[in-house]
């Protein structure tokens, strides 16, 4: 038996040692999406791609989503155009829709923060909850990417184009809500996302919604003339369509937006911000801030509980919510002694206003 030369051993060792090396090398770190999600972590911005980019920071609430068992809403908190946390303000209460929710918005919650959008699916057994979840989501994302837009266009918004959704409208014959692109203060596009369906209502909408759709981006504000046999179809998309005005900064015409020498928009200036609508026991309230130099300077209800002993209570309450609020600079204020639905309702579209306006 031969016996094996030391110098031949000592060379294919160090081979060995070399393609060790070159393999380890060539291995790079699991940075794919797939392999992040199989450790347990987030995707990286550049894999998700769908989150606002551009600093954006701090909370944000989407639009309630009106749901067959109850509304949705949603609010993220964004850090540095990253969603770090999502959490429904709102979801259907009451018997079986308490074990639904439960079960449900937690994983909708991660969901949504792994995905970094609101393309997510839809939970097993929570169909109309998911469906509404991911539609206040994608609100609340339109609203961060139209601060973002601003934040980028360092305030004068020209040549920045901003997508921002209006609140929902309810009308007679169902929900309305619309959609505007704003590029140099200026609306270049509106179109509606919700409308009246069914029956007779298909007819009106795709004959009412186009001229609707034209007459906004010409007259840039919701200063719109009503359609002819589209009374209520119109109301609805004239509120939804301020409503959206009233979000965008800067916003291009609307006669709730203002600014220093109709240059400004800055977070210095003023701007008017109307909450999602809040729906209480007694009826849907909804509030609009005026906010300058980041503190509110005025606070009105756009929307209260009416009729009967509602009227009385709603005449008591409300100015003394609107001054509680200018005071606070918050929403943390008192309820109204005897106006506990509309005091819950006020302080909580007061508390979306603040989060659009990021304050």
């Amino acid at each position: 038996m031969r016996k094996s030369h030391p110098v031949r051993r000592a060379v294919l060792a160090g081979a060995a040692t070399v393609s060790g090396i070159v393999l380890l090398l060539s291995l790079k770190p699991a940075t794919d999406p797939g392999a992040a999600q199989a450790a347990g972590g987030q995707l990286p911005p550049a894999a998700a791609g769908q989150a606002p980019q551009g600093g954006v920071n701090g909370a944000v609430t989407g639009d309630a989503a009106q749901t067959q068992y109850g509304p949705v809403q949603v609010r993220v908190t964004m850090a540095n155009g990253k969603i770090t946390k999502a959490e429904a303000v709102r979801t259907p209460q009451g018997g079986r829709s308490d074990q639904i929710t439960a079960s449900a918005v937690p994983r909708l919650n991660q969901a949504a923060v792994a995905a970094q959008s609101a393309d997510i699916d839809a939970v097993s057994g929570a169909t109309y909850t998911s469906l509404g979840y991911k539609k206040s989501l994608q609100s609340a994302l339109d609203k961060a990417k139209a601060a973002a837009g601003a934040a980028q266009g360092g305030g004068a918004g020209a040549g920045t184009a901003r997508t921002v959704t209006g609140d929902v409208a309810q009308t007679q014959y169902g929900p309305v809500q619309v959609r505007i692109t704003v590029a140099g203060g200026k609306i270049t596009k509106a179109e509606a996302v919700q409308a009246p369906k069914g029956g007779r209502s298909d007819q009106i909408t795709s004959a009412s919604v186009p001229r609707l759709n034209q007459a906004a981006v010409a007259a840039g504000t919701a200063q719109i003339d009503s359609v002819s046999g589209a009374t209520y179809t119109s109301a609805g998309y004239k509120k939804s369509l301020q409503s959206a005005l009233d979000k965008a900064p800067a916003g291009g015409g609307s006669s709730q937006a203002s600014g220093a020498g109709g240059g400004g928009g800055g977070q210095a200036g003023t701007r008017t911000v109307t909450g999602s609508v809040a729906q209480t026991q007694y009826g849907p309230v909804q509030v609009r801030v005026t906010v300058t130099d980041g503190k509110i300077t005025k606070a009105e209800a756009v929307q209260a509980p009416k009729g009967g002993r509602s009227d009385q209570i709603t005449s008591a309450s409300v100015p003394r919510l609107n001054q509680a609020a200018v005071a606070a600079g918050t929403a943390q204020i008192d309820s109204v002694s005897g106006a506990t639905y509309t005091s819950a309702g006020y302080k909580k579209s007061l508390q979306s206003a603040l989060d659009q306006a990021g304050g």
